[in-house]
């Protein structure tokens, strides 16, 4: 809804302060100017690209206009997920463990946190470093090396079409001036005509570089700005992995590792030591001890 506000503020205020001070908004409407503009940025961008960040581009536009990130629910469920696994590891044999990761669908610990399995990419990387632990091979600083490596090609692959975004629009000013260009060269074209005619061809050429202009700083550019920040706050549950499992590896209860994952959430969706101790350290109650004192108090 920000984003809607945002861009309706934005034309608003230019079409309407060109109308205030006695600018016809008809003038603006030059669909051709806005056709060379908009098609030249579109095709070089598709040569730019490969398509799979052109796809990714798409869906990436959308979780910015719908502000797609984890919140406070998700970040729990992980929390909890990494709990429970630290117990098993702590608990059980390697065996018992390796079931949960070896099929994550089927396990209990996953299903009982629909958000950490419903994220194919993050619980593939949770996974991964769980078995790294339990093959008790590596060393922590290998782990973390190996960890901020994989983040690192993550977050580069996440923010791709933020940089392909920000080329376009570093694009756009000169696309405008190549659509004022050819407008100029059609007016040129017009000399023998009426001023009023030829006033017109001008008019409708400078259309083009103002459309560049502002469809680069005033459109783009801030999309893609928030599609960075949307990105960067879906990376962050893989950070919180991090912390979490090397807490664990370097000896901490599992109790100290959550917290250690907990204290790398963003403060405004952080929950409190309390929330997290609530619902991801306690669990829920089985169905059983909920119905006991209910037959007692029969």
């Amino acid at each position: 809804m920000g984003s809607f506000v945002g861009i309706f503020i934005t034309v608003a205020a230019l079409l309407g302060g060109f109308a205030a001070m006695g600018g016809h908004l008809a003038v603006l409407m030059q669909p051709w100017e806005f056709v060379i503009i908009m098609g030249t940025a579109v095709g070089t961008f598709i040569v730019a690209n490969p398509w799979k960040t052109v796809v990714d581009t798409g869906v990436a536009c959308m979780q910015a206009i719908t502000n797609a990130v984890p919140g406070q629910r998700y970040y729990l469920d992980l929390l909890g997920a990494l709990h429970a696994l630290m117990r098993e590891l702590r608990g059980k044999g390697r065996n018992e463990v390796e079931a949960h990761i070896d099929d994550p669908s089927s396990s209990e610990i996953f299903k009982a946190f629909p958000s950490v399995l419903g994220d194919p990419s993050l619980l593939q990387f949770i996974c991964d470093y769980v078995r790294l632990i339990i093959m008790g091979n590596a060393r922590t600083h290998e782990i973390e090396a190996l960890m901020d490596e994989e983040i690192h090609t993550i977050v580069k692959g996440k923010l791709a079409p933020y940089h392909a975004l920000v080329t376009v629009s570093e694009a756009l000013p000169a696309l405008g001036i190549v659509a004022a260009v050819l407008g100029v060269i059609k007016a040129m074209g017009a000399l023998d005509q009426s001023p009023k005619l030829l006033g017109g061809f001008i008019g409708a050429a400078l259309v083009g570089t103002f459309a560049g202009i502002f469809l680069s700083y005033g459109v783009l550019s801030p999309i893609a700005i928030k599609i960075k920040m949307t990105r960067e706050k879906k990376c962050r549950p893989y950070i919180i992995v991090k912390q979490t499992l090397l807490a664990f590896m370097n000896g901490a209860m599992p109790q100290i590792a959550v917290e250690h994952g907990r204290k790398m959430i963003a403060s405004t969706e952080r929950p409190s030591i309390d929330v997290v101790e609530n619902e991801t350290i306690a669990g829920p109650k089985p169905v059983a001890a909920e119905a006991e004192p209910k037959a007692a108090r029969a």
